[in-house]
């Protein structure tokens, strides 16, 4: 199982990004996927979830109406939609899924909100 995260970067406040997840060594469309994120000095934290068919997702309530998750089956991939983004979503975003006995994550991916 590997999970590969990208997107992150330097971010203003009020603005949007989206991270994305490239999942291969397992059957992608049969698994939850999951996004987590760990601020500096805190303990990492869940974000989102979406089933394997992608029409069921829960978000933190910190982060609903703002972030979005999303899945596209056929480019193993899942994303995560970040928008008024605040100083506040500053973390290191990882990917996770719990499959083939693996609880799987991965490099984790460095956003920072400021101006």
């Amino acid at each position: 199982v590997q999970l590969v995260e990208s997107g992150g970067g330097l971010v203003q406040p009020g603005g949007s990004v989206r991270l994305s997840c490239a999942a291969s060594g397992f059957t992608f469309s049969m698994f939850d996927m999951r996004w987590y994120r760990q601020a500096p000095g805190k303990e990492r934290e869940f974000v989102a979830r979406i089933s394997p068919d992608g029409g069921s997702t829960n978000h933190v309530n910190s982060v609903k109406g703002r972030f979005t998750i999303s899945r596209d089956n056929a480019q193993n991939t899942v994303y995560l939609q970040m928008n008024s983004l605040t100083p506040e979503d500053t973390a290191v975003y990882y990917c996770n899924v719990y499959a083939l006995g693996q609880d799987a994550w991965g490099q984790g991916t460095q956003v920072t909100v400021s101006s």
